[in-house]
């Protein structure tokens, strides 16, 4: 997919007590762990940080991915930064 068709795509989130997020306008899922789930959407990357994380939901022809657990922190990543995500969010 493009990156003129990944902007087009609408990007929402909702969120129900710190347990389930539902979201639409995600174009890949770069990685999936209990811990982070890293997702590309039409707006960045966007980790996921938490326990016991589990993907419910896995739609990318929508765009639509549902994550089920405790979740502690959402973080958008600005474009274009250098190195691994996971060298960003660890250390």
């Amino acid at each position: 997919m493009g990156m003129e068709a990944e902007e087009r795509l609408p990007h929402k989130l909702q969120m129900e007590q710190r347990r389930k997020l539902t979201m639409n306008g995600v174009t890949e899922v770069v990685s999936f762990e209990e811990t982070a789930v890293v997702l590309q959407t039409s707006l960045g990357t966007l980790i996921v940080q938490g326990r016991e994380l589990q993907l419910k939901n896995l739609s990318l022809e929508g765009g639509n991915v549902a994550v089920e657990g405790s979740i502690s922190a959402l973080i958008y990543e600005e474009p274009r930064q250098t190195g691994s995500w996971r060298r960003r969010l660890f250390g």
